[in-house]
C-alpha cells in the first residue's frame, strides 16, 4: 500500500518524517546480502561526460504533485538500466518513504545491476541513514541545507558530511536560497565535493528555474561544482542552466513522467 498521504507541507514534516521512517525500521539492512562495492564518483563522472552531464531519478511521488508513477506499474531497475544506456551519467533513487514511496531497498536492487554513481536522495537527519546509503551500495548523498540550519538534524551539516565521508561516500549539499547558496561556498577545504541549487522554493514549492542562473549570477562559483535541480524539462532550458554556469542536471519528474523515458533522456543528454 502506498505511503503517500497528502499533508500540509513543511520542512519540519520532512524532518518528521525521516525520523518516523528511521523508528519503524524503514533504514535497517540487516536482511541484505551485501556485496563488497567500491564507491563510484559522481564528480569524475561529471568531469567525463562528452554531453550534458544528466542524473536521472528515480520517484514514485513527492509533496508537490502527490503520486507519479505506482511502483507496481513499471520495471525500476529496467528504468535505471535504460536511463544509462541513454546517457544519464549518474542515478538518483528517492529512499524516504512518506511522501515520496521511496526505499533503500530500489538502491541496493538497482546497485546489482549499474555500474554508475548512484544518489541516495532522502531528508537525511541522522547517521542512520548514512549508513544505509553506505551499506546499500549508494556513493554520494544529499544534505538539504535548511534542515541543517533550523536544527532538525541530529547532528550539524560539518559533523555529518564528515561522517559522510568516512563511510566513502560523495555529498551533495543543498541550497534553495541566496543565503544559503553563499554559506555552501563558504563550506572550506573540509567539503570538497558537489553543490546542489534547488530550483524550488520549499515554502511554497513552487519553481523557477532562473533560480539557477540567479544564484550563479550574484555569486563566484569558483571551483565548486554545481548541480541544477527540479523543475528542467527540456534540452532549452539545459542549455539556459548550462550558461548560466551548472555543471549538471538532477531531472526527476519530466523524465518520470515521459511516456518515452529513453527517448527523453538522450534528448536531454544530447542537448549540449
Amino acid at each position: 500500500m502506498s505511503r503517500f498521504a497528502h499533508s500540509r507541507f513543511n520542512l519540519k514534516s520532512l524532518a518528521d518524517n525521516s525520523y518516523r521512517a528511521i523508528e519503524e525500521g524503514a533504514y535497517d539492512t540487516e536482511d541484505y546480502d551485501f556485496r563488497s562495492h567500491d564507491s563510484i564518483s559522481m564528480k569524475k563522472a561529471i568531469f567525463s561526460c562528452s554531453h550534458a552531464p544528466i542524473i536521472t531519478e528515480i520517484k514514485f511521488a513527492s509533496p508537490s504533485i502527490g503520486q507519479i508513477v505506482a511502483q507496481t506499474e513499471i520495471d525500476f531497475i529496467q528504468i535505471a538500466i535504460n536511463m544509462i544506456s541513454s546517457g544519464s551519467i549518474g542515478v538518483s533513487v528517492l529512499t524516504q518513504p512518506y511522501l515520496f514511496n521511496g526505499s533503500i531497498e530500489y538502491i541496493y536492487k538497482i546497485r546489482h545491476k549499474i555500474t554508475v554513481p548512484i544518489l541516495m536522495k532522502d531528508v537525511i537527519v541522522s547517521n542512520v541513514q548514512i549508513d544505509a546509503a553506505h551499506r546499500v551500495g549508494a556513493d554520494c548523498v544529499l544534505f538539504i541545507k535548511t534542515i541543517f540550519d533550523q536544527n532538525l538534524a541530529e547532528s550539524s551539516l560539518e559533523k555529518l558530511t564528515e561522517y559522510a565521508y568516512k563511510k566513502g561516500l560523495q555529498i551533495l549539499v543543498e541550497a534553495h536560497s541566496e543565503n544559503e547558496f553563499a554559506d555552501c561556498l563558504k563550506l572550506g577545504e573540509n567539503y570538497r565535493d558537489l553543490i546542489g541549487i534547488n530550483n524550488r522554493d520549499l515554502n511554497n514549492l513552487k519553481i523557477d528555474i532562473l533560480t539557477t542562473h540567479r544564484l550563479l549570477k550574484k555569486y563566484d562559483k569558483g571551483k565548486n561544482i554545481i548541480v541544477s535541480e527540479s523543475g528542467i524539462r527540456n534540452a532549452d532550458e539545459i542549455r539556459y542552466l548550462k550558461k548560466a554556469g551548472a555543471d549538471a542536471f538532477l531531472i526527476g519528474t519530466s523524465i518520470m513522467q515521459s511516456k518515452d523515458i529513453e527517448s527523453k533522456v538522450r534528448e536531454l543528454y544530447l542537448s549540449i
